[in-house]
């Protein structure tokens, strides 16, 4: 159930989490000591990330990695660049961790060039950033790595900042008439008091910030949260613990097309790309719509799909996350109509009919399946 009005703290685990790292990187580097100290080459094993070993799992409904390995050694003269690489990266998470800093992406790629280590470029630092995430079975958020930030968040929710000289503030979220953002900060603030019955996610700005005119989070006792597209990973670590910290249900709203479509799937059922990650989907959230068939429903403006949507469309077809309704269905609508709309159409009917018609008549009839 979610908090009742009176205070009270649920107490978050990320300073357990980020103990579990620092044992998992002190017992890295005793091991390559131990190795060195013996006169042998070190090495280091972690799993495989390559798409032959990433499968879907049904139980817990996403990607996962199998059992496949990958083995890199000093004593091989290709596995030494990538090998120091790691170390590094890993020597970097242990420093971010012990002095309560953060780094992005673009920071930790820099700071490596400053150390002399060779990235030919961000892209070979983020991929390797991502083998340290499968060897310690962690996301890079849990040892203070993250992408540029540009989610944000309103409702009847007050949170307590953890992060270091901010501890104990706490931030009421209707407070900040645009949102906050959710930053590292957000992403692992407590949570302190909340009157949400639910969760309603946006993928498109303008139509939260009509949500926000229009004072959905009153109409529906809702936290909103603006995803501005495919939701970074701190956004759907923070959406995650509002559905299984605080129990609100969860409904994405996206695009009626092929693209916005995905960007809910992979809110549900996590991405291939991030599949040595198991904590960042929510598989009991719901996607809400705009559906394909609520083009005609509705009669909104619609365009033509694209041969980029087509090609997409095929590949989802084939996807595993959309073999059941309402995926299989709305697919099927798409090759039918050949159409797809965006969330803004629907201000055709005027700029409140969003809040006041349509999501009234969806939450009413998702309530009823």
């Amino acid at each position: 159930m979610p908090l009742e009005t009176s205070e009270k703290s649920i107490k978050y685990t990320s300073k357990k989490i980020e103990l579990q790292i620092l044992k998992k990187l002190e017992n890295l580097g005793i091991n390559i000591y131990d190795e060195i100290n013996k006169k042998h080459f070190p090495s280091i094993e972690l799993p495989s990330r390559s798409t032959t070993n990433i499968i879907y799992n049904p139980k817990i409904r996403q990607y996962v990695l199998g059992d496949k390995k990958i083995f890199r050694s000093a004593r091989n003269i290709r596995h030494l660049r990538p090998f120091a690489q790691l170390l590094w990266l890993a020597t970097f998470a242990k420093e971010l961790i012990l002095t309560d800093k953060t780094s992005t992406l673009r920071d930790a790629f820099y700071n490596a060039l400053g150390f002399g280590i060779d990235f030919k470029d961000q892209a070979e630092s983020d991929d390797t950033i991502m083998d340290l995430e499968a060897l310690l079975n962690t996301s890079r958020e849990n040892f203070h790595v993250f992408p540029e930030e540009r989610s944000s968040v309103f409702g009847p929710l007050i949170v307590e900042f953890t992060t270091k000289g901010y501890e104990g503030r706490r931030l009421d979220l209707t407070s900040i008439p645009d949102g906050a953002m959710i930053g590292p900060s957000m992403a692992k603030a407590e949570f302190i008091k909340c009157k949400a019955k639910m969760v309603l996610v946006v993928e498109k700005g303008a139509v939260y910030q009509r949500f926000l005119e229009e004072k959905a989070h009153e109409k529906f006792k809702a936290i909103l949260i603006h995803t501005a597209g495919q939701a970074p990973r701190a956004t759907r670590h923070f959406i995650r613990r509002l559905n299984h910290e605080l129990h609100l249900p969860i409904y994405i709203f996206t695009d009626a097309d092929v693209f916005g479509m995905h960007i809910a799937s992979v809110l549900i059922y996590g991405s291939a790309l991030a599949a040595h990650i198991t904590e960042l989907n929510i598989p009991d959230a719901l996607w809400a719509g705009v559906y394909a068939s609520d083009i005609e429903r509705y009669k909104l403006p619609a365009m033509k799909l694209s041969n980029i949507d087509i090609k997409r469309l095929k590949e989802l077809e084939k996807d595993p996350r959309y073999q059941k309704d309402p995926w299989k269905k709305e697919i099927n609508v798409f090759w039918k109509h050949q159409k797809k709309a965006e969330l803004e159409a629907f201000s055709r009917y005027g700029l409140p009919f969003i809040v006041n018609e349509f999501l009234p008549e969806r939450l009413a009839e998702i309530e009823r399946k």
